[in-house]
């Protein structure tokens, strides 16, 4: 039997070869993953542990809540760095001061994404050097007008010693001269970001206060280990600092890289889940025919003594022959695609460190087990029915036709999941975290859907009658093959439904967000410009003052948050001027409105009164940043959203409580509205900053839309993966599909069709095929869409169902593509065949 089975594997090369590549392609996405994550997070990991090379420990502001003082810890002094230079185990102690500066190229543009654009000073030892910073050119920066760059940095923007740059820290750009370029072993620069050095005075006027530093770095001397200097240090330091080991450090920064891995690795592993359930439909359909199409064979076996266990274990080995070709091959291919992945990643600018391809055991294993494995069960079922064929019945073919029975209970247990699910999916829609269910629901209803596909097979295919008659002979025969096996035509289209109700399902949900979020940026701000650092970070207070100075300014406002406590609990304060915010904003009033704003009254919004039992005329008893107690009236109670929220001050008020005052953002209202003119002059008087947006509604919109868009295609990309795989399933079902109706072929010849009618015949069957699975495909999608927006409702306000007729319309353009795409290769077969060796085949 063993031998019979791998005489079968290798006496149908075509169909070894498709069923193959269905499976090597789910096991090739979940090689690929493993690969991809594996590499990325040990470069990044290698490239932290580098960093932290220099520090055995490190000292920091420990800013855990306190009850006395809700703000940050303050920096740390330079009494500090004295004492825990002279301690016994210290060899050296350095002061570092750091945060965000933007290094623009000689174009104007931002080196770097913004959020690893980062500053930090050069602290020089005994010798004159930075041990962390080695100068591989020019000198380490001396005064407020001097600045040193990475290499990394200085080749992409192509900048030398000597040349004049801007940088900019958080506000009005600074014009710097380059002395210096450096090599580091920092992480962000690794990683594609950027790294300005300046020396320690003027990184403290930037970064902290005079004589502060934002952290502490020691190195042990010889013999004295990480944790003895720990305790150490921890004698002498003050409250609200904290120190760690720098292996704590190293150990704590390669766990996030871990745990930001683990959610990208999950979601791609998601994917190639997808691709591999898709795959198990087109394995299980291959099986089903390739058994059906030697049932005379299998039943000859039964005949001359095989048993059915026998039988159902050449089946089965035959799936393991195919599944471990497949499983290595796509091992082979996955580990292309993950180096492809990378490479791919560092064309989009999103630099990764540099480091070997990670092809770890738990790949190889894993990729082994899923190919062996799912092909294996895969093809169970369609052995184990072809084992239970009496041999007598099998001989004369009277087993063909499915029972009436067998379809009664396929669709009854079909409309029960369906039922379920749907009822399911609709209970969650009105239920505060209903995640859960609904993802179950919608499980169920795509299992339901997949067994009632034989059922909903005939009407929905006899609805393109009308089109197919336009086709003649051609087109009735293509509707006839079409709907002739309704489980070969189901299990075929349900591998495209399952990747159409995945990409419309989330196109529908981005589209409401989007939609959304974009409604509540309009109807909550009438400002003309919002203007915010590129890198989230705040602005200094001088940017708003800047502005509000100009001719074409009518009213500004800073957004200035401040963290406090309102009787006990951590709250948030967000400082406005209440003067100009009425202006500025067009938030609803429940009670009162921006006229009560001023001094100690404050305005809340709705939610957090209803959730803290408040209400107008409340007294508010407020420890603030500086750690001083005092008392806020609520005045008025508005409608807030995911923009504008929380407890809002007058900035006159808010201020004097602030130690280090920064902007989350400044709106304007300007007197010739929005023009080119007027946003000229606001960038100009920044300095055309290029850390600095400058936004109108229309380009906050357009962040929001290619963010959504980018991580719609970054989707798409990956689900692309299941319809390819779809795809193959076409492919493979209407090229067996030929071989077994090569005797019908044969006759339809003999009596008059040509070999354009029957390419004809054949493309049409598979665009039916494709466009049925299609049309399912996009109904569940726009049903999961909507009902994944009613959870989101409730926390985005605007949200509302937008259905994306345009997409839609190219979707089932793309299915209609995938028919006749998939249908080249067996119409051209079909058209070949021999007329008489297709009449005298069996």
């Amino acid at each position: 039997m063993f031998r019979t089975a791998l005489r079968n594997v290798l006496a149908h090369k075509a169909r070894l070869l498709m069923t193959v590549l269905a499976v090597l392609l789910g096991v090739a996405f979940v090689a690929g993953t493993l690969v991809f994550t594996s590499t990325i997070s040990d470069a990044y990991q290698k490239s932290s542990e580098k960093g932290f090379d220099h520090v055995d420990v490190a000292i920091s502001p420990d800013n855990d809540d306190d009850k006395s003082k809700p703000g940050d810890a303050p920096d740390l002094s330079q009494s500090l760095l004295d004492q825990v230079t002279k301690l016994p185990g210290a060899k050296s102690a350095t002061g570092t001061v750091g945060g965000f500066a933007a290094i623009p190229d000689k174009d104007g543009k931002l080196v770097g994404d913004g959020f690893s654009s980062a500053g930090a000073n050069y602290f020089p030892g005994k010798d004159g050097k930075d041990a962390r910073y080695p100068m591989k050119e020019g000198r380490a920066p001396a005064n407020e007008r001097e600045v040193a760059l990475d290499r990394k940095t200085a080749d992409r923007a192509d900048y030398e010693v000597g040349d004049s740059i801007k940088v900019s820290v958080d506000g009005p750009v600074l014009q710097q001269k380059v002395v210096g370029i450096f090599t580091t072993d920092d992480g962000n620069v690794a990683a594609g970001g950027s790294l300005a050095l300046f020396d320690t005075k003027t990184a403290q006027r930037l970064y902290a206060d005079p004589g502060k530093y934002t952290g502490i770095e020691l190195s042990a001397k010889p013999g004295t280990s990480q944790e003895a200097l720990k305790a150490q240090v921890e004698k002498v330091l003050p409250e609200r600092t904290e120190a760690d080991t720098g292996k704590k450090l190293a150990d704590d920064q390669a766990e996030e890289i871990k745990n930001g891995m683990s959610g990208m690795r999950t979601g791609m592993l998601a994917f190639a889940g997808i691709a591999l359930f898709v795959g198990i439909f087109i394995i299980a359909n291959t099986f089903t025919m390739l058994v059906s199409q030697r049932t005379k064979e299998l039943a000859l076996l039964r005949a001359v003594g095989a048993s059915r266990r026998q039988v159902t274990r050449s089946v089965l080995i035959e799936a393991l022959v195919v599944g471990a070709v497949a499983a290595v091959a796509g091992l082979l291919a996955g580990i292309g695609i993950g180096a492809g992945l990378r490479s791919l990643l560092n064309s989009t600018g999103a630099t990764v460190p540099d480091g070997p391809l990670i092809i770890d055991p738990t790949t190889v294993g894993a990729s082994l087990f899923v190919g062996i494995v799912v092909t294996v069960l895969a093809a169970w079922l369609p052995g184990r029915r072809a084992a239970k064929i009496p041999p007598v019945a099998a001989m004369s073919s009277v087993h063909a036709p499915p029972s009436t029975r067998g379809l009664v209970v396929r669709n009854t247990i079909g409309a029960i999941f369906s039922g379920v699910g749907i009822a399911m999916v609709l209970a969650a829609t009105g239920m505060d975290d209903g995640k859960g269910l609904m993802g179950l629901g919608a499980g169920l209803l795509l299992i339901g859907v997949f067994v009632l596909t034989p059922l909903l097979s005939r009407p929905l295919i006899a609805a393109a009658s009308p089109v197919l008659r336009i086709f003649g002979m051609p087109g009735k025969l293509a509707r006839q093959n079409a709907v002739r096996n309704p489980r070969r035509t189901a299990a075929t289209a349900s591998a495209l439904m399952i990747g159409l109700t995945l990409i419309t399902g989330l196109t529908v949900i981005a589209g409401g967000i989007q939609n959304a979020i974009d409604k509540m940026a309009r109807d909550s701000l009438r400002a003309d410009y919002i203007v915010s650092m590129a890198s989230m970070t705040p602005l200094a207070p001088e940017v708003g003052q800047k502005l509000e100075k100009l001719d074409v300014v009518e009213k500004s406002s800073p957004l200035r948050l401040s963290p406090s406590r309102i009787d006990g609990k951590k709250t948030d304060l967000a400082g406005v001027n209440g003067d100009s915010i009425g202006a500025l904003t067009n938030l609803k009033f429940t009670q009162g409105s921006f006229k009560d704003l001023g001094g100690e009254r404050v305005v809340v919004d709705k939610d957090l009164l209803k959730d803290r039992g408040w209400k107008v005329g409340s007294t508010l008893n407020t420890t603030f940043e500086d750690g001083k107690k005092g008392r806020l009236v609520i005045s008025g109670v508005y409608e807030g959203n995911a923009i504008i929220s929380g407890v809002m001050v007058d900035n006159a008020a808010l201020t004097p409580h602030v130690e280090d005052i920064a902007d989350f953002q400044v709106m304007l209202k300007t007197k010739g509205g929005v023009d080119d003119a007027t946003q000229d002059k606001l960038e100009k008087a920044l300095g055309d900053n290029p850390a600095i947006k400058v936004q109108t509604m229309d380009d906050v919109s357009n962040d929001i839309a290619k963010l959504i868009n980018l991580m719609l295609n970054m989707l798409y990309g990956l689900l692309a993966m299941a319809v390819i795989v779809a795809v193959l399933g076409v492919v493979n079902t209407l090229a067996m599909s030929v071989f077994e109706r090569s005797q019908e072929i044969g006759m339809l010849r003999a009596i008059g069709l040509d070999r354009k009618g029957i390419k004809r015949m054949v493309r049409l069957e598979s665009l039916v095929i494709s466009l049925f699975g299609g049309v399912l495909g996009i109904g569940l999608g726009v049903f999961f869409g909507w009902a994944a927006g009613e959870l989101i409702a409730p926390s985005l306000s605007t949200y509302e169902l937008v259905v994306p007729w345009g997409r839609m319309g190219i979707f089932i353009i793309l299915a209609a593509l995938v028919g006749v795409l998939a249908a080249l290769w067996p119409a051209r077969r079909a058209a070949k065949l021999n007329m008489l060796a297709a009449i005298k085949a069996e």
